[in-house]
């Protein structure tokens, strides 16, 4: 048995268009076959969902639904017939304005497809998307053919106007008071026929051709960041608009730095010397340039010190993120039977207070074995 259209769209009995519009928007986007590839039971809530909507959208199927329900069809080309014709092609205004540009933005009469997106992945350097850059790139795509200028017919022939529909796209089918429009079989909506095909494009008005194309990149990108380049895409057939290109920024891995949004960390080794009597060390900067980092005494492993604006720039702003210097205090290797010596000497004479952290955890470790033996 066939589920009411009202539920179908979960929507109560009365509602009005602009509820009804907003309710099948909301389930189409859900159930549309391009976000549910390879699941049957969405493909087949997605069908039935614009079945329910092409009736209830209009006055006059609604009226007979709402009277006979679903019996004011049967044996007709009622919403049955309108929802094969339609199935994922035609389904009115609101789904183009939904999946307009993904469908490729079908309008009504003669069809004009909107040309595919394009995606190019560009990698850059952290220097590079520190600084911004400019960069040229091949895009092979679809372009309007010149042996035919686009038309798809070969040169000194012209597409004929469709005879079945006009030259509209569309054909229309009355059934009592319903009236079907479905997309015309003999044109596939395109309007014209051509009876003698390009042989370049073979009449499809498109030809595989690579582009060079120039894109600017701003100082501040980020891994994953988007650039837009609008009418950059695949040409669009039956003169419909090109499509847009999508560059989509990798950053490489730095050697020195690691980046967190718009903060640099990087690790800067230092002697148990230093670390123990202070002193200062130079560091880099992304820009190529350098900072001195003043070290006190007794610095210890893992410290880190800020260096602001020092970071990477943010994205059209003329602020900078910070640069964050962790300590590594180096444990020397290699050492002479004179330098161990020495180091056992310092040992010997090291007095209370000489290594804090060392000693805070002796004592933690004492008051723990007390309470173990309770």
């Amino acid at each position: 048995m066939k589920r009411c259209y009202y539920e179908t769209l979960e929507c109560q009995k009365g509602a009005s268009g602009d509820i009804l519009k907003s309710a099948y928007r909301k389930l189409a986007m859900k159930f549309h076959p391009d976000k549910n590839p390879g699941d049957h039971t969405a493909e087949v809530k997605f069908k039935e969902i614009n079945e329910a909507y092409d009736v209830l959208k209009d006055d006059q199927k609604r009226a007979a639904y709402d009277r006979f329900g679903h019996a004011a069809f049967e044996g007709g080309m009622g919403a049955a017939g309108a929802r094969a014709g339609s199935a994922f092609g035609d389904f009115g205004d609101v789904f183009e304005d939904i999946f307009g540009q993904m469908m490729g933005g079908m309008g009504r009469g003669k069809r004009q497809n909107r040309g595919q997106d394009l995606r190019y992945n560009l990698s850059i350097a952290l220097e590079e998307a520190f600084t911004g850059r400019g960069a040229d790139i091949n895009v092979p795509t679809q372009v309007a053919c010149d042996a035919c200028t686009g038309s798809g017919a070969e040169p000194g022939h012209s597409p004929e106007t469709c005879t079945t529909c006009g030259g509209h796209g569309k054909v229309r089918a009355t059934q009592g008071f319903f009236t079907i429009e479905r997309t015309c079989s003999a044109c596939r909506g395109n309007g014209k026929i051509i009876r003698n095909p390009c042989k370049t494009c073979r009449g499809s008005g498109l030809v595989q051709k690579e582009r060079t194309l120039h894109v600017d990149i701003p100082p501040g990108v980020e891994e994953g960041t988007r650039i837009r380049l609008s009418g950059e895409g695949a040409a669009g057939s039956n003169g419909g608009p090109p499509g847009d290109l999508y560059i989509f920024l990798s950053v490489a891995e730095h050697a020195i730095f690691q980046r967190d949004g718009h903060d640099l960390h990087c690790r800067a080794p230092v002697s148990f010397v230093t670390a123990a009597m202070g002193g200062s060390i130079e560091v880099p900067t992304l820009d190529g340039g350098r900072a001195k980092v003043v070290i006190p005494e007794g610095t210890q492993p893992g410290r880190q010190f800020r260096l602001r604006s020092k970071g990477m720039p943010v994205l059209r702003s003329a602020q900078r993120g910070d640069l964050y210097v962790e300590l590594a205090v180096e444990t020397p290797v290699k050492l002479t039977k004179r330098q161990k010596e020495l180091l056992r000497e310092f040992e010997a004479e090291s007095q209370s207070g000489t290594h804090p952290e060392a000693e805070g955890f002796l004592t933690r470790l004492k008051e723990f074995w007390k309470t173990c033996e309770k």
